[in-house]
């Protein structure tokens, strides 16, 4: 059985569609990218699948996760598949972690909520959290999110998402907010924990070269409507939509620039 199953997915702001008809599945382990512009709608999916659309937003259609119906679904029936079946790695952490509370505190939440751990085995393992992200120095549990770089704090997110052992994680824009060295860092402790877990991952971004590392399968979207699929070397090598050309003639547009600037500096 898919981890996630979509099908129709509509999301509506009043009488407009901002997705609309969007359909496509994830199994277990495999690695999905869903790439566009910015306002394409790769971001109101992801919120969409896990039922975290703002009040003003409506979703119409099917989303099927882990066999679990979420469009339609109470807020309290979702919260358990929230952890355990999957979560959500967000493009800026310094807004998504909550900046009155400690890191380890932070990590706790999801191992003491849905793993039921207390005491020394609760401290345990927030320490083995932290280490997995290379972040097992005692001060990175102690501190406040505002102390550490972006970096260090995308890796806390990663730690958090991570803690309930997920069976699919969602990565939305993780690196776009970081420099070139630190987005490499992270993607790379990305791919080792997905490799690791055998998980899957529903990856989201405009940066289509950071999706040719990331994924095996890409959704291409345009305006809230998926325009092309397909593995990851059939779509960015041989694309067979104007759009998806459009994007991939630009990234190699800008790929060419950077290394002809490079190369002259």
């Amino acid at each position: 059985m898919s981890i996630l199953d979509v099908a129709g997915l509509t999301v509506r702001s009043g009488a407009g569609a901002l997705v609309r008809e969007v359909s496509f599945s994830l199994e277990p382990g495999e690695r999905l990218g869903l790439i566009g512009e910015s306002g394409s709608g790769k971001s109101l999916t992801s919120l969409a699948v896990t039922g975290l659309l703002p009040d003003a937003l409506v979703a119409s259609g099917s989303v099927l996760l882990d066999g679990h119906q979420v469009v339609g679904a109470r807020d309290a029936d979702l919260r358990p598949l929230r952890g355990p079946v999957a979560q959500v790695v967000f493009q800026e952490p310094l807004t998504a972690l909550d900046p009155l509370m400690r890191v380890g505190r932070q990590i706790a939440e999801p191992l003491r909520r849905h793993l039921g751990l207390r005491g020394a085995e609760l401290r345990s393992a927030v320490a083995a959290a932290l280490d997995e992200v290379a972040l097992s120095e005692p001060r990175f549990a102690r501190a406040y999110p505002h102390e550490l770089s972006g970096g260090q704090r995308q890796r806390v997110a990663i730690a958090i998402a991570l803690a309930a052992k997920p069976q699919l994680l969602i990565a939305d824009e993780p690196t776009t907010a970081l420099d070139v060295t630190v987005q490499d860092a992270v993607l790379s402790l990305l791919e080792r924990l997905v490799a690791e877990r055998g998980m899957a991952l529903l990856f989201i971004s405009h940066d289509l070269a950071v999706v040719s590392r990331m994924v095996d399968r890409i959704v291409v979207l345009r305006d809230g409507l998926v325009v092309e699929e397909g593995a990851v070397g059939q779509v960015l090598q041989s694309p067979a939509e104007p759009y998806t050309r459009m994007l991939v003639d630009s990234a190699r547009a800008l790929d060419a620039f950077l290394d002809a600037k490079e190369a002259g500096a």
